[in-house]
């Protein structure tokens, strides 16, 4: 190594991890990257099963990306910001980096595809869903994981766009629906929105505090009597994936321990397999049942968690994916999410 080269050591503090590890540096340039390490969940959160099923997933997930970087071809949809992002959500859960970790091409190549798919306006949409705000949201909530760990000025391009894009369409509930008007609102389109802003509000973006206020208003304003949440204000009853987002997006909002909270995880823990009932929406509601009975505690945490992790190990097929609504890419890198919530790497999974 000559005297322009040199090994830097760094130190990372992610979701309670301490990750150190080496750059080698060349006259002002990464030449490579050490493998990053992992979290390390309690013996009680993970056996054997689950890290083999999280092994065959990204594997899956690995060899199925497409040339430009998209995912979503396996879907109805075509390649599709939202799936990609959260493709690219379930290796980072994992520890790996655009260009770093072993995975670390595929992040890359995912964060490439979602900046290529930005408009003028900054909507993120590369899909022919009647709804791109769900892509948009699921896309800017990747990349302001990324931005928060890189600090990229190409991302934070993308990002401070793609967020000035969610607060202009925001309607006077204070919620969001399919596309990128003002005129009416959904719970779940609104809960994505949030969690999006919440990350990049995370990352270090400017979010003014009276939009998160109204979100949290028309979040609150959509609870049933019996804790769980309706679709829009004025319709609906209660249901298990939307009462998940909205039970998380108000933990998120820092209501912890509020009645709203504590009402909405009762209605919840009907949904705790084993149970009979079918779950409609199953990954888009697990996935943020598993955030918000995380953030509810341990006690709460440890009763959840291990029939939900048992039972999706059980749903992944043999060849290492899980089918989903929108497509099998889709169910495997929400299925991939959720399983990684104990190694507590997204800074989204943090209180």
């Amino acid at each position: 190594m000559n005297r322009d080269q040199r090994q830097l050591r760094f130190v990372i503090f992610l979701g309670g991890t301490l990750v150190v590890g080496a750059l080698l540096w060349d006259g002002g340039r990464v030449l490579a990257g050490v493998e990053p390490q992992k979290a390390h969940a309690s013996a009680s959160e993970y056996n054997e099963k689950t890290e083999a099923s999280i092994t065959r997933g990204l594997e899956w997930l690995g060899s199925h990306q497409a040339k430009d970087g998209s995912y979503g071809s396996l879907s109805h949809y075509g390649p599709h910001v939202g799936i990609t992002g959260l493709v690219g959500l379930a290796f980072m859960a994992d520890g790996h980096m655009p260009g770093r970790g072993p995975y670390g091409h595929v992040v890359e190549k995912c964060l490439s595809f979602v900046v290529s798919q930005a408009s003028e306006s900054g909507l993120l949409a590369a899909e022919t869903s009647h709804g791109p705000m769900y892509g948009h949201g699921f896309a800017t909530l990747f990349l302001a994981e990324v931005y928060g760990m890189t600090h990229r000025s190409d991302v934070r391009e993308a990002l401070r766009r793609a967020v000035r894009v969610i607060v202009s369409t925001q309607n006077a509930e204070g919620g969001w629906r399919y596309q990128p008007v003002r005129n009416d609102a959904d719970i779940s389109v609104t809960v994505c929105q949030i969690m999006a802003l919440r990350a990049a509000r995370n990352a270090g973006m400017y979010i003014d505090k009276t939009v998160i206020d109204k979100a949290i208003e028309y979040v609150q304003q959509s609870q049933n009597t019996d804790g769980g949440f309706r679709y829009m204000l004025n319709s609906g009853g209660s249901a298990f994936a939307r009462s998940a987002g909205g039970v998380a997006a108000l933990q998120y909002a820092g209501m912890y321990g509020s009645d709203s909270i504590a009402r909405g995880l009762t209605y919840l823990d009907r949904f705790r397999p084993p149970q009979e009932q079918t779950v409609g929406h199953y990954f888009y509601g697990h996935y943020y049942a598993a955030q918000a009975m995380f953030l509810a505690g341990d006690k709460t945490w440890q009763r959840w968690w291990p029939a939900v992790r048992d039972e999706l190990v059980a749903k992944q097929e043999l060849e290492g994916f899980w089918r989903g609504q929108a497509g099998e890419e889709y169910g495997t890198a929400m299925a991939l999410i959720i399983l990684q919530v104990p190694k507590r790497l997204l800074p989204i999974f943090q209180k």
